[in-house]
């Protein structure tokens, strides 16, 4: 799909303009539409868009295109434009008596091979942090598994519900990562409600994981508590005939529950929720979950809850305990965004203890390896801004680049 910049040049050129008269004609500056037309920006407000096609004499959705990398860029004129097919798939427009306008149909019915290959190539792509690619593949990847659990039978309706209940949780996840909180939330509701149709415990138990992340990111707390306490008292297993899916579920949800308690100040009952969650760790040893729920519950092992102990012992202001504990904390076996907030963590312990060099260098590694996810992160911004704001000299190179990739004040 092309962006609006390129949309932008072909209706240009076709007239022809150059790029000063139609800033001109169109009352903006010339450098907003050269940015446009170089994938600079990929996004612009509506306002904009409006008086540049006046002044092109052509509809104001002739302009609209990708977007996608204004989102995983966080361009301050990104929304609403950026998810916009996203938004169609997740919050579809109605009319009277339910009408809804056609969209685009498939020649035939995907199969669940094809949804599930589909699935693992995007999740794939969302773990890379290429946030752009995701939110481009999205659209298609939810209205097929929608397609193709209207059409399943009876035999395989339950996995293709799973799917369904799959896809709108990485969906979620993304939109929860790109702080649009209220997409993020249709999008893990119908997680939730294809996820029950499907009969499955563990990817009921992981929705609702990403729900409680949803409610903490939202400042919700007692609310995010209680979605994940409440789910881990129903799912709790029998450690001596439990699988590694139903533990790795059952212990998501308590370091949830713990993230949530930790920020309610009650460290307390955040350190005895992460050390059920450890002996459920250990219980899991070696063993992985199985294929069909790999993507849901992987990345939990006891690496993972002791970085939770990090995060407990960072929200709770203890730098010191932080660096100790983080000592112990190898991330050889951790998914990649865990991976990442964990070094939050400490790049944030350093600062707080005047190591500025330290935190630099731990942020600059984020940097270097995950640019889009570090972009999305406010804790880096604040964690920049602590380590510039009592600076008497001129910033670093390296701390100028950090600053402007997360748009700290510096």
């Amino acid at each position: 799909m092309p962006t609006i910049g390129e949309n932008l040049a072909r209706i240009r050129r076709a007239l022809p303009l150059t790029q000063e008269q139609l800033a001109e004609n169109a009352g903006i500056s010339v450098e907003t539409i050269r940015k446009l037309e170089r994938n600079e920006r990929t996004s612009a407000r509506m306002e904009t868009l409006h008086r540049i096609a006046r002044a092109l004499h052509v509809p104001t959705t002739a302009l609209i295109g990708d977007a996608s990398s204004a989102a995983a860029r966080a361009e301050p004129t990104q929304r609403p434009l950026a998810l916009l097919e996203l938004r169609r798939v997740l919050m579809p427009a109605r009319g009277l008596a339910g009408h809804r306008p056609a969209g685009p149909q498939p020649d035939q019915p995907p199969t669940l091979d094809a949804v599930r290959a589909e699935l693992r190539r995007v999740d794939q792509t969302y773990h890379r942090n290429d946030y752009a690619a995701t939110i481009t593949a999205l659209p298609g990847l939810l209205t097929a598994a929608r397609t193709a659990a209207g059409e399943a039978d009876d035999t395989h309706r339950e996995q293709a519900y799973a799917l369904v209940a799959r896809a709108h949780h990485l969906t979620g996840n993304l939109l929860i990562q790109l702080r649009a909180g209220d997409l993020a939330y249709a999008a893990l509701t119908a997680a939730l409600d294809a996820a029950e149709r499907s009969g499955d415990q563990v990817i009921s138990a992981t929705v609702l994981q990403g729900m409680t992340w949803l409610l903490l990111r939202q400042g919700r707390l007692r609310e995010a508590e209680d979605v994940a306490v409440s789910a881990a008292d129903a799912i709790e297993p029998r450690f001596s005939r439990a699988r590694p899916d139903d533990l790795a579920a059952w212990g998501w949800l308590l370091m949830s529950a713990a993230a949530a308690a930790a920020r309610d100040n009650r460290p307390d009952d955040a350190s005895t929720m992460i050390d059920s969650a450890a002996a459920a760790a250990v219980r899991i040893g070696e063993r992985h979950p199985d294929g069909a729920h790999l993507m849901m519950v992987s990345g939990f092992d006891r690496q993972r809850v002791e970085m939770q102990r990090v995060e407990t012992a960072a929200v709770a202001g203890e730098p010191g305990r932080v660096l100790e504990l983080a000592g112990d904390v190898r991330g050889g076996t951790a998914v990649t965004s865990s991976w990442h907030r964990h070094l939050l963590d400490v790049a944030w312990a350093h600062a707080e203890m005047g190591q500025h060099a330290d935190a630099t260098e731990v942020l600059s590694g984020i940097k270097r390896s995950a640019p889009a996810w570090l972009r999305q992160q406010r804790y880096a911004r604040d964690i920049v801004e602590t380590i510039a704001r009592p600076r008497r000299r001129a910033m670093s190179t390296e701390l100028t680049e950090l600053a402007s990739l997360v748009g700290a004040e510096a």
